[in-house]
């Protein structure tokens, strides 16, 4: 159980605070083609626009009271160094003693895990101003089912919080 809570992350939010977000209720999602994964960029297409018109948001051809954009950006995880060092103290008896030890980790197998970052936009149109943001990403090591899986929950998780709920 543990481990899998280690593995989620929470998808970071920002907006326009001074934004009437009540008014919203269809948009347009801008075409978008990632050259690099094309793949990835269809489904989080779908995926937005999936997530949304389960929200009750209509989509529209062109002209929705708000359009939505998204990047991708695929990196390598990044690696622990591998390296520790320890600092320690204790007695045996009447003495007293301290110390320090280093410690490399050597890595077994390959890593060749990367990380998914998915951010999505949120426009007004009339105004062609970012009005909200969300972003989230997830580990995968490589395309198919398992990463189809992966981005459809990360566009979900994103857009949960879409629109922002004002606290009071």
């Amino acid at each position: 159980m543990l481990v899998l809570l280690g593995c989620q992350s929470t998808p970071k939010q920002d907006y326009d605070v001074g934004y009437d977000f009540s008014q919203l209720k269809s948009f347009t999602i801008v075409d978008t083609h990632d050259a690099e994964d094309p793949f990835t960029s269809d489904r989080v297409k779908l995926d937005i626009s999936n997530a949304l018109q389960a929200q009750g948001f209509e989509q529209k051809a062109n002209e929705g009271d708000f359009s939505v954009n998204f990047a991708l950006k695929t990196e390598d995880k990044p690696q622990d160094s591998g390296l520790s060092i320890g600092l320690g103290t204790g007695s045996w008896g009447k003495h007293g003693g301290v110390g320090v030890g280093t410690s490399v980790g050597v890595p077994v197998g390959s890593n060749d895990e990367k990380l998914q970052t998915i951010q999505i936009d949120i426009i007004d149109p009339t105004e062609n101003r970012l009005i909200w943001r969300g972003t989230d990403q997830y580990e995968f090591q490589q395309g198919g089912e398992k990463k189809a899986t992966k981005t459809t929950e990360t566009v979900i998780k994103i857009l949960a919080q879409f629109p922002p709920q004002k606290s009071n």
